[in-house]
């Protein structure tokens, strides 16, 4: 029977300490921006047309805060699935030390 196991302890640990901080840190920034933080406006892609051309001024920037928003909560549910393997190779792993060949 084939192993779903790909990874060492370690190595699956490693990735869980990091995808529990990816999920902490995308969050926060994916609300920061949904509620548009001014704090975070040299993060935000827009250009000079985007400030001019804009027939409502705001409007454009807010949009382009809330994209960058969606892309961060986006990214932390890649870090969500990412956490999930990791439990379970972290799993398999612990199940294989206690087998006996």
């Amino acid at each position: 029977m084939p192993s779903l196991l790909f990874c060492g302890p370690k190595m699956a640990a490693c990735g869980m300490v990091i995808s529990i901080w990816g999920v902490i840190m995308l969050g926060m920034l994916g609300i920061f921006f949904s509620t548009n933080s001014a704090v975070l406006i040299e993060d935000v892609p827009f250009t000079e047309e985007d400030i001019w051309e804009d027939k409502q001024p705001p409007q454009r920037i807010y949009a382009l805060y809330r994209q960058v928003g969606i892309n961060c909560f986006i990214a932390a549910a890649i870090y969500v699935a990412v956490g999930a393997i990791s439990l379970c190779q972290v799993r398999l792993n612990k199940r294989q030390e206690y087998m006996v060949t």
